[in-house]
């Protein structure tokens, strides 16, 4: 697993925003968590809510069931509620933080959210370009079912009519068969009995 993708996989998404946490976020810039939230506390005025906030006790329990990666067990984590960074809010502990560590860290972390936004991207024209199909299929089955039942209407009438064909045809055929037989208008034969 390369750099961006080790990343990529503490990249959280809580309250519809993607995020990282401070713990993952302190180990990556080789410092202690509780450091990087005293930075933050000595900062919180350059980290309004849409760039961080700290996680709800429900919001912690229920990453940590679905993220076996967040550390469990006596001992493995803070008591205290850990603060989740968006990228706006990495982007301003880049400005506290200026090891070269954290800054080649900080670079590490813009480019791989830069990577899942551009896989999204990439995902969302897919979906798009796939409901559009979707769209153009359901049209053409429309087309298809009235075209269908346009020529469903048209066998109607065109059986109607041969069946009325076909029965004028079968009355006419049983008169003539009671008729005598007649001679071809138009035709000349020559008389048989002059021979």
């Amino acid at each position: 697993m390369d750099q961006l993708q080790k990343i990529q996989s503490k990249i959280y998404e809580i309250r519809g925003r993607k995020v990282m946490l401070d713990t993952d976020l302190a180990e990556l810039y080789e410092v202690e968590t509780k450091n990087l939230k005293r930075a933050v506390r000595a900062n919180i005025e350059r980290f309004p809510d849409d760039f961080m906030f700290e996680l709800t006790k429900e919001e912690y329990n229920s990453l940590r069931c679905k993220n076996f990666t967040i550390k469990n067990g006596r001992g493995q984590h803070s008591k205290y509620l850990p603060f989740a960074f968006t990228r706006e809010g990495i982007a301003m502990l880049s400005g506290l933080l200026r090891s070269p560590i954290a800054i080649q860290a900080n670079i590490n972390i813009m480019r791989a959210f830069f990577q899942m936004q551009e896989a999204l991207l990439t995902v969302s024209n897919t979906q798009l370009q796939l409901e559009q199909i979707r769209t153009e299929i359901q049209q053409i089955k429309i087309e298809m079912n009235d075209t269908l039942a346009d020529q469903n209407d048209i066998n109607e009438a065109t059986r109607a009519q041969l069946d009325a064909i076909s029965t004028a045809l079968s009355e006419l055929q049983s008169k003539e068969s009671h008729k005598r037989e007649r001679r071809p208008i138009g035709f000349i034969v020559p008389d048989e009995k002059k021979e």
